[in-house]
């Protein structure tokens, strides 16, 4: 699998059928940088969308994101779980397998 950079106008077809997690993050943000390395490793096992609040501030604003990294688990466009701040790459693969 990859890691996608989702433009707004794109997000909604990304996630619709397909079981994926979506980072809510900025170029600026020091624990999103340090996420970036943890998801590398996982997109091998989901989906994984990217999206920049400052290029998307209209969808971050939908999916209520008030920090970031927000992280959220979505199935076929519905928010299974989300969480806040970095998450340690063990915790982040219980997390995923949990609400598969």
């Amino acid at each position: 699998m990859e890691i996608i950079h989702a433009k707004e106008n794109e997000f909604k077809d990304l996630i619709k059928d397909e079981y994926v997690l979506v980072d809510f993050y900025a170029d600026w943000c020091g624990p999103c940088k340090m996420l970036d390395p943890v998801l590398e490793n996982l997109k091998d096992e989901i989906k994984i969308i990217k999206v920049n609040v400052d290029e998307c501030e209209d969808l971050a604003r939908e999916y209520g994101v008030m920090s970031i990294p927000s992280i959220f688990l979505i199935k076929d466009g519905q928010i299974l779980d989300s969480k806040l701040g970095f998450i340690q790459e063990s915790a982040l693969k219980e997390w995923i397998n949990s609400n598969k």
